[in-house]
């Protein structure tokens, strides 16, 4: 399993993340840097932490109100919030498909893209930041092209357009294999 791998696994009615540790930001000892998505600058409070997709929050949601409903709890309504919204983006998604199967292609297509690298004209290797994985599992549409890609995920510009292009088949054929 790689550093960045994701599992949603059930142990005495709990959830865990694997490789994923949940960790609150350090408090801020200094004044906030500047922050830009597009050149991936986030502040140090988020060097550290694990960014998950849509997808991946919804199976940890899924696994969460199974262990709920298992204890005869009610959902805390941010939980029911959190959850609709996952469940309005997330398009990797088959209830035909089993939990497990479905958390593998998952991990699959977050793993093809953490070791993703691409050598630059000057010998440079480029690899893709945690947040741009993310977003790009987002991007689950079949039909995203380069430009779009790249107009929703800014950062992306770095890389030639046939990396890119690259990366969204990554994607496509994930999501085939898990829609269909």
């Amino acid at each position: 399993m790689t550093e960045a791998g994701f599992h949603a696994h059930e142990e005495n009615g709990g959830i865990l993340a694997r490789d994923a540790p949940i960790l609150a930001p350090p408090p801020r000892t200094e004044p906030a840097s500047a922050e830009n998505a597009a050149e991936l600058s986030f502040g140090p409070e988020f060097e550290h932490i694990h960014i998950l997709s849509n997808a991946q929050v919804a199976m940890i949601l899924q696994v969460s109100a199974r262990a709920a409903v298992n204890r005869d709890e009610e959902p805390h309504p941010v939980y029911r919030k959190t959850q609709k919204y996952v469940d309005r983006f997330n398009t990797m998604t088959n209830p035909e498909k089993e939990h497990q199967e479905l958390v593998d292609a998952l991990d699959n297509l977050q793993d093809a893209l953490t070791t993703f690298r691409k050598e630059t004209e000057d010998g440079e290797e480029m690899e893709l930041h945690g947040s741009e994985v993310a977003a790009l599992m987002n991007l689950v549409a079949t039909d995203t092209m380069v430009e779009e890609a790249v107009a929703l995920i800014p950062s992306l510009s770095r890389f030639p357009e046939a990396a890119i292009d690259e990366i969204l088949d990554l994607i496509r054929s994930t999501m085939i294999r898990i829609v269909s």
